[in-house]
């Protein structure tokens, strides 16, 4: 008999430790595709991720400043911000996943909410992907992960969008990761600058990645919207008031957000009310 896959993604954000908790998610996804793991959701998500003892989670507003340099350890700083990044967007994938591929099956019948499962495991796997090798970037400079602090904001958006599909994916794919397609190209640009061309490489296929991971959440979202009678853009607008603290603000990177089926219009006008 087949092991449930709500188990397999509950044990995985159950596991602290960072590299295990990769290993154990590639493991997961790879026992899903071969079928190895039964369409199960009996298994209810932890209501939030067992964390390492360290990095030490401070709110963003006590994170020390990193700079723009090119100093080693403002590369460290960068590069470890990077990988909680990953490491927290890990949790986030598998989460969406376990807590929410029920609801989507009774909404929408199977084969869809197969779809939005095979979705989401491939995000947690590109995800660990992620991690594991900004990891070893930072192993190439003596550091590890867990050596600096780290903000614990992207998790608050997950635990306050949990009762909530059409939320959770209006804040976290729409939101938080369709700021990174904002902010990458030029943090590659610094980069490759300050001669690190191996660390340019992997941000560039880092973002290559990320604008497919915000369109399986556009593309969700949109059908959610649809399906309540809602318009997408009215729906987003009204979650993203309602449920993200931050602000929505430019610079827009305007054709990864395309790429990524995000709307021009309605990230434009929460930009101009400052939401």
């Amino acid at each position: 008999m087949n092991a449930s896959l709500s188990h397999a993604i509950a044990a995985v954000l159950n596991t602290a430790d960072p590299r295990a908790k990769a290993m154990r998610t590639r493991a997961v996804v790879r026992d899903w595709r071969l079928g190895r793991l039964a369409w199960d959701f009996g298994c209810a998500m932890p209501e939030r991720p067992v964390r390492p003892e360290k990095p030490e989670l401070l709110p963003p507003g006590q994170m020390p400043k990193r700079g723009k340099g090119g100093s080693r350890a403002k590369r460290i700083a960068l590069w470890h911000a990077l990988a909680h990044i990953e490491f927290v967007a890990i949790d986030l994938a598998l989460d969406m996943a376990g807590r929410f591929g029920a609801e989507m099956e009774a909404r929408f019948g199977h084969d869809v909410a197969r779809g939005f499962v095979d979705d989401f495991l491939c995000v947690a796997a590109d995800e660990a992907m992620h991690f594991a090798i900004i990891q070893r970037h930072l192993a190439s400079m003596g550091a590890t992960y867990g050596d600096l602090p780290a903000h614990d904001g992207l998790w608050e958006a997950a635990g306050e969008t949990a009762h909530d599909l059409a939320a959770r994916l209006a804040v976290v794919p729409m939101v938080l990761e369709a700021r990174g397609l904002d902010v990458t190209p030029a943090t590659i640009e610094r980069v490759e600058a300050s001669g690190d061309h191996r660390g340019a490489r992997i941000l560039n296929r880092i973002f290559n990645d990320e604008i497919r991971h915000v369109r399986y959440g556009s593309e969700h979202f949109s059908r959610l919207a649809h399906q309540s009678g809602d318009s997408p853009d009215s729906l987003w607008k009204s979650l993203v008031t309602q449920y993200f603290r931050g602000k929505v603000k430019p610079p827009f990177n305007d054709s990864a957000r395309q790429a990524a089926g995000l709307s021009r219009p309605a990230y434009l006008a929460l930009a101009c009310m400052g939401n």
